[in-house]
């Protein structure tokens, strides 16, 4: 049987919601071109892969048919064609081509000028109804017409699926009014790499600070079978978060300080082949929402960045594609927007 929950609420000012793996808003462009990120956040540390990555480029398909050519295409989700390497877009460009001939359709691409940046796509997606779009290579979903002017909540349900499998979610919803849903239309889906689903305003993800501390301050924590002898040998006390019993560490260091210590601790890791995790946590917002979420007993939490209230949590399926509808009443209007979770996970 189902259980159902609140789980907390979100504003969305601008009236444009993104569904996003929490764990990925380091790579958010927001306004700028994509190729301003640095490849190093992606995982790249190859530098002839960085230049692949850096030279990336998106392409519009235009032409009558243009809508037909690029869903039947199938290569990536939406109206365009986004972060193709430049040393496979002649390729792709001649598939394309093959395409519409075989398929009797007059379209043809046209690359940018520039990288269209990921506040834009949000908001062309929007424009167009609402569905997904990639961001390097990860699906995010986008939806307009939601309430500018009040706190949406976010239900979820839960299934225990026995056999030691469970309680996990089934489905997340950001609720929007109170209409009876009578049907539901796909907006495609969220890939999630982190483990961790966002639901966030189009407009406060630019200012989102993944990994830079928003108060100048940063944590250090560590754990693990090397943890009590780490503890004696640098005088670090019980971390004191709530949700993480027997962590040691600091809590609101400097930059700097949280620096060298947790420099100082690898190194002795590594010197000495103990076991141990260590992990350096500046006061970013990714922080904020994820100290809630290791506290709360739903893995669940939120963060305020100005008049908007981004709602995170984890799936509790772990990564994969999870499918996102957008639940209507009669008269079509959206009620709901919803992750569905069971079966779904890589």
């Amino acid at each position: 049987m189902e259980e159902v929950f609140r789980l907390g609420e979100i504003r969305c000012p601008s009236g444009t919601l993104v569904v996003i793996d929490g764990g990925h808003l380091g790579m958010w462009s927001g306004e700028r071109s994509p190729a301003e990120i640095d490849p190093a956040l992606l995982g790249v540390d190859d530098a002839e892969t960085a230049a692949e990555v850096l030279g990336s480029v998106d392409f519009a398909v235009v032409g009558p048919d243009a809508s037909e050519a690029v869903r039947g295409f199938g290569r990536q989700p939406g109206a365009m064609l986004h972060d193709v390497p430049a040393s496979r877009a002649a390729a792709l460009g001649a598939m394309f081509e093959d395409h519409c001939r075989a398929s009797g359709l007059d379209a043809r691409l046209e690359a940018l000028p520039s990288r269209e940046p990921h506040a834009r796509r949000v908001r062309r997606t929007a424009s167009e109804g609402g569905g997904s779009f990639l961001m390097f290579g990860v699906p995010v979903v986008a939806v307009g017409g939601i309430p500018r002017d009040r706190d949406l909540p976010v239900l979820a349900s839960r299934v225990n699926l026995g056999d030691g499998v469970g309680p996990c979610w089934s489905e997340i919803s950001v609720q929007l009014g109170d209409g009876r849903v009578e049907s539901s239309v796909s907006l495609g889906d969220v890939g999630v790499d982190w483990a961790r689903v966002l639901f966030g305003d189009a407009d406060a993800l630019s200012a989102w600070q993944h990994d830079e501390p928003v108060d100048g301050l940063a944590d250090v924590a560590f754990w693990g079978a090397a943890a009590d002898e780490a503890a004696a040998l640098f005088e670090a006390p019980e971390l004191g978060e709530p949700g993480e019993d027997g962590v040691r560490g600091w809590t609101g260091l400097a930059v700097a300080e949280a620096v060298d210590k947790a420099r100082a601790l690898m190194d002795w890791k590594e010197e000495t082949g103990r076991r141990m995790m260590v992990d350096f946590r500046p006061h970013s917002h990714h922080w904020q929402v994820m100290r809630q979420i290791r506290a709360s007993e739903l893995e669940a939490g939120t963060v305020n960045i100005g008049d908007a209230r981004l709602f995170c949590t984890m799936t509790t399926w772990g990564d994969g594609y999870f499918p996102v509808s957008a639940d209507l009443d009669a008269s079509g209007s959206v009620v709901a927007v919803r992750v569905s979770f069971s079966g779904t996970a890589k």
